[in-house]
């Protein structure tokens, strides 16, 4: 039987930096289910790039329509993540990010985030970019948003771990 594979995660944000905050979430579980949510921001949340914009397509105005309240985004998070390893590629943003949300909810995310390179090797970290970005075009995702990005890193680690592992011949 082959081993499932891992959870990842992926967050769009209002723009990169200072006062940045996470505007979508988006994962996929090893049965390949989806999650996705908009955040609603909180009225002190003001921070917006335009070039962020730009990349993922989600207006402000989107968001204060169809965004979830915060509590409901966390709890969804935590109802379908508890206690599992969670992936992203982007780890460094994407922690501080799902910080920001769990922060202004109170609470503490009942997974734990990992950076996508604690599970590849040197040469499978070499080659990362080059599948990420062929599974992506074969996968037609037109559309930046964060589970369609989860969908792409979890199909390219997949692609990694099927590649056939260099064999090593010892001295001669």
């Amino acid at each position: 039987m082959a081993e499932a594979l891992p959870v990842f995660l992926d967050v769009e944000a209002s723009g990169f930096g200072a006062g940045s905050y996470p505007i979508e979430v988006g994962c996929i579980l090893p049965d390949g289910r989806t999650i996705c949510c908009l955040v609603r921001p909180p009225a002190d949340w003001r921070h917006w790039d335009q070039s962020a914009e730009a990349v993922h397509h989600i207006t402000r105005e989107v968001l204060m329509q169809h965004g979830l309240p915060i509590e409901d985004v966390v709890c969804r998070l935590d109802e379908a993540l508890r206690g599992k390893d969670v992936f992203s590629d982007a780890w460094g943003n994407d922690y501080a990010w799902i910080s920001r949300l769990y922060d202004e909810a109170g609470r503490v995310p009942r997974f734990h985030l990992r950076s996508l390179r604690e599970l590849l090797s040197e040469s499978q970290a070499a080659r990362w970019h080059e599948v990420k970005k062929e599974v992506s075009d074969e996968l037609r995702t037109t559309r930046h948003r964060a589970s369609n990005d989860a969908r792409v890193l979890q199909a390219a680690y997949a692609r990694l771990c099927a590649e056939p592992k260099p064999v090593c011949s010892g001295p001669q």
